[in-house]
């Protein structure tokens, strides 16, 4: 494609002027994949703040290295690949503070209240959507990724193993089990 003639250069020509130093470059990357950059990041991670987070540590860090970047793969690919491990590491960082923060003195313990839900809980479909969005993030990394990659960002089965550096029959496998997973966590609806 020749920018002079009207037509939008392709993600591997604005890689190479970014990489020039052009900032155009970098803004029309920015803009062709924010948004479905975001919405996978946001399937991935619960909290809407944190995913705005995530959105910018990747592009940060896709800038910070885009000599990486192979012209000849798709750049989409690419920037989800690296999405993808700052969601990760965002889980592990959630959990370690998890921890800290449960963790009390053990005589505190006597005084704790039930863990029954309050009665300000959700119900309906808000409470249908929380346990579907719970049970998603219980399924195993490699399991969660094909299934949010798969059905909320729409990808194939081809750009799935390729982005995860899997072959298309893992994709398929993992996408099954994760459905199954879901359905025995999720099973029938449970009564108040």
């Amino acid at each position: 494609m020749n920018p002079g003639e009207g037509e939008e250069p392709d993600d591997g020509a604005l890689a190479a002027r970014a990489l020039a130093g052009h900032e155009d470059a970098y803004r029309l990357l920015m803009a062709r994949h924010r948004v479905p950059v975001h919405r996978f990041v946001r399937a991935q991670v619960a909290d809407a703040d944190a995913a705005l987070d995530i959105v910018q540590e990747s592009f940060i860090a896709a800038f910070a290295h885009l000599g990486r970047y192979d012209r000849d793969r798709p750049f989409r690919h690419w920037l989800m690949r690296i999405a993808l491990n700052k969601c990760r590491d965002h889980r592990r960082r959630q959990i370690v503070r998890g921890f800290f923060a449960r963790a009390r003195p053990l005589d505190e313990g006597l005084h704790v209240a039930g863990a029954e839900p309050g009665a300000d809980a959700e119900i309906g479909g808000r409470q249908e959507l929380r346990r579907a969005r719970q049970a998603i993030d219980a399924l195993p990394e490699k399991l969660r990724s094909v299934l949010l990659l798969r059905t909320v960002e729409g990808m194939s089965q081809a750009e799935v193993a390729a982005l995860l550096g899997v072959s298309g029959k893992s994709v398929e496998t993992r996408l099954y089990r994760a459905r199954l997973k879901l359905s025995e966590m999720l099973g029938p609806t449970p009564t108040p």
